[in-house]
């Protein structure tokens, strides 16, 4: 599974004053604690008090860049930001995000094309997050359309049905976790699926538990990609332990060890 790290967002506070003091270092600690934990990529979001996001973007992928080599995933709601990213990138980049809304797609598909990027698409559209896997159905297909109109191959995509937090919307768990079962029957070959895992447990006061529980449901309903944090042992154990179960790693008594090895 691929394991997208989530921890260099602009939303945290230490992450926040980096990026505006210019601090390369703990950035950098950032990326390669992660890594060491077991990301395969890592999330770049200049969050919501970036005074400047396109220069923010920029420092961040340069400086993620020169300490590994992992894919980053570029995230931000406004194009122009994901672009400076882009370019930036030296590695195969993933857009955080578009919606099914047509003229999102239309300006982020294009970006994809042009810098040969995945993408990632939240099933949801202008009237807000679907209830029921029907509709996160509906667009999720929609969206596959959408990037097949501009040659971008389904195993190119991530599908996220949008986690909800369980403590405000506990009835949409189940819905997410059937959504990810029938993204992965869209098309041949099956759109990659993905989950901002931190969401379901959001505001709640037992939070890691929540997480390694949900993760391992959604990848018994084919889920393959999940941002999340990997300096969450549990969560990572359980992560290990879950596809070890679903037979995609063979047992031995120090699975853990071996897996982390890899």
């Amino acid at each position: 599974m691929l394991v997208i790290g989530e921890l260099i967002n602009g939303m945290f506070k230490d992450v926040s004053k980096a990026i505006q003091n210019r601090e390369s270092d703990i950035i950098q600690h950032l990326a390669e604690e992660q890594v060491s934990a077991g990301a395969s990529a890592l999330d770049v979001n200049v969050g919501p008090y970036s005074k400047n996001p396109k220069s923010d973007m920029k420092w961040l992928v340069e400086t993620i860049q020169r300490s590994t080599g992992v894919s980053l995933s570029l995230d931000s709601t406004k194009a122009e930001v994901i672009e400076e990213g882009l370019k930036a990138a030296k590695s195969r980049a993933i857009i955080n995000s578009t919606s099914a809304d047509p003229d999102k797609m239309e300006t982020i598909f294009s970006l994809a094309k042009k810098y040969k990027a995945q993408v990632i698409g939240i099933a949801m559209d202008r009237s807000g997050i679907p209830a029921t896997k029907e509709k996160r159905t509906e667009l999720a297909a929609s969206i596959v359309a959408k990037a097949m109109d501009f040659g971008i191959s389904p195993d190119d995509l991530f599908l996220d049905p949008i986690v909800m937090p369980i403590n405000v919307a506990q009835a949409q768990g189940k819905e997410v976790l059937e959504s990810i079962r029938e993204f992965t029957a869209l098309c041949n070959p099956p759109p990659n699926t993905l989950i901002g895992l931190s969401n379901i447990s959001q505001g709640t006061k037992t939070r890691s538990i929540i997480n390694r529980t949900f993760l391992t449901m959604a990848m018994a309903n084919g889920l393959t990609a999940a941002i999340l944090d990997p300096l969450d042992k549990k969560l990572m154990d359980a992560l290990i332990t879950a596809e070890l179960v679903l037979n995609k790693n063979v047992y031995c008594d120090s699975f853990l060890e071996s897996y982390r090895k890899k």
